[in-house]
């Protein structure tokens, strides 16, 4: 199975985004960050790791005697492809629901909203240049 195609539990999209932001990191590494963030054990993120790693999301390198993780994909791709999958499976390619969570729950930071703004501006310049 492509990685596109393996569905992910919550555990394993976090650990594909902690190790998004420290690549390089050994299962004793994630291991610790976890057990001090949410109580999983050491052989829970093992499992894991192994199962994303056979699933085709991670890569794993021995580096004097112990291996290290690293994602196949930069963490900024691996979560666009999240989002839709998300928005092609779950909202049936609506984005409408999305924007209207995001207006419910006032959680959009000043910046964020600049970035959506920005992100509205280029798809609108790329229709007039596509002629859609």
């Amino acid at each position: 199975m492509s990685p596109a195609q393996s569905p992910l539990g919550s555990t394993e999209v976090e650990v594909l985004r902690y190790l998004g932001d420290h690549p390089g990191s050994s299962v004793g590494d994630v291991a610790d960050h976890f057990a001090n963030t949410s109580g999983q054990a050491r052989t829970t993120i093992l499992t894991v790791m192994e199962r994303l790693r056979k699933k085709g999301y991670l890569t794993r390198k021995q580096v004097g005697g112990v291996y290290q993780y690293r994602p196949k994909a930069a963490k900024h791709d691996f979560l666009r492809r999240m989002v839709a999958t998300f928005v092609d499976q779950t909202l049936g390619g609506s984005v409408s629901p999305f924007v209207a969570y995001l207006s419910d729950h006032g959680s959009v930071s000043a910046a964020e909203l600049a970035q959506l703004k920005q992100l509205v501006r280029d798809l609108e310049q790329a229709r007039k240049e596509g002629g859609q």
